[in-house]
């Protein structure tokens, strides 16, 4: 089995060389390979000095996250963050406490999903082919049932909150700053919404955001084209959902951590059906699925080592994002 090397911590183990795949048999029969331009490399990392860390998404319960946790040992997968899609709103206290304390014992930290969105609601503009607003949340009931899901969370022991709408974010992070929501809680920015361009990411990482899916879409110029204005921690599906476009991105994951760290590798998961809102009617789906996504990340994870870029890895129960650029909050907000 290809082993992971962790950073010390404040530890800069960025790979200097990754091998690019196939390289040494392409260059023995004289077909070249594009060399990286160094000036591409993103100058961030996280504040252990790793540049990429692990996330195993779509977790929607106790009993998948028994089921990840069990097969990422089985594979020797290191995980910093499970998250889950269905939301805060569809657990009970006990479910959600049984996540954290399980999450605790093994320093991952947990991310849940914030309350009601378009998707599920009775606005029909979603469904068009234009999706409408999308997953954001209509109106100002909507909007509350985020605020609500996120306090609970919180005095629950949850200090990752995921979230699809820019005002939710912006909520968000003024409880944050005045103290309502703990100091140490991040805020992660679904795939649902993901900037597509520095600009927004820039946006988004002033309205409170910790941690921006970005869309598996975009390509390695564009991770440094938004690295040149944010080094706010980006997540992305190196293996995307069939609702976020089915890209299987594996063979490409070394030069994504050098064009976008610091990164969360998400590993999601191609064709397989939605799972969101769980419940017990997609029980053996949701676990099935759950244990093959960890299997995903140890290929994952293989490649890396194969190719001379798995040193960069923060040490495990690592989550925090460090400073980052903020609006000003208002005064009294």
């Amino acid at each position: 089995m290809s082993e992971i090397s962790n950073n010390k911590e404040g530890s800069h183990a960025r790979p200097p060389h990754p091998r690019r795949p196939g390289a040494h048999a392409l260059a023995r029969i004289g077909h070249p390979t594009p060399r990286s331009d160094p000036a591409d490399a993103s100058p961030h990392t996280f504040p252990d000095g790793g540049t990429w860390r692990t996330e195993v998404p779509s977790v929607e319960g106790p009993e998948a996250l028994s089921a990840v946790l069990k097969e990422s040992a089985r594979h020797d997968v290191p995980v910093h963050r499970i998250s889950q899609g269905s939301g805060v709103w569809m657990l009970t206290d006990d479910e959600i406490t049984e996540m954290v304390d399980a999450c605790a014992e093994r320093d991952i930290e947990l991310c849940l999903f914030t309350g009601p969105r378009g998707t599920w609601d009775i606005g029909g503009s979603t469904r068009t082919d234009s999706g409408g607003a999308g997953p954001r949340a209509r109106g100002h009931d909507a909007l509350a049932g985020c605020v609500e899901d996120a306090l609970r969370a919180a005095e629950l022991g949850v200090r990752c909150l995921l979230v699809a709408d820019e005002g939710v974010l912006w909520t968000l992070h003024r409880l944050r700053v005045a103290g309502h929501l703990p100091v140490d809680t991040t805020l992660k920015l679904s795939a649902l919404t993901g900037p597509v361009n520095p600009a927004s990411y820039a946006v988004y990482e002033r309205l409170g955001a910790d941690s921006l899916n970005v869309p598996s879409d975009l390509t390695a110029d564009h991770l440094t084209e938004i690295r040149r204005i944010s080094r706010a921690p980006m997540d992305m599906y190196i293996e995307a959902p069939d609702d976020l476009g089915g890209y299987v991105r594996m063979y490409e994951t070394a030069e994504l951590i050098r064009r976008g760290a610091p990164l969360y590798l998400k590993f999601g998961l191609s064709k397989s059906s939605g799972i969101y809102p769980y419940g017990a009617h997609l029980r053996e789906h949701t676990l099935a699925t759950a244990r093959e996504r960890v299997r995903r990340g140890r290929l994952v994870l293989d490649l890396l080592a194969r190719h001379g870029a798995a040193d960069g890895m923060s040490p495990p129960g690592s989550r925090l994002p460090g400073e980052l650029s903020r609006f000003p909050v208002p005064e009294g907000s």
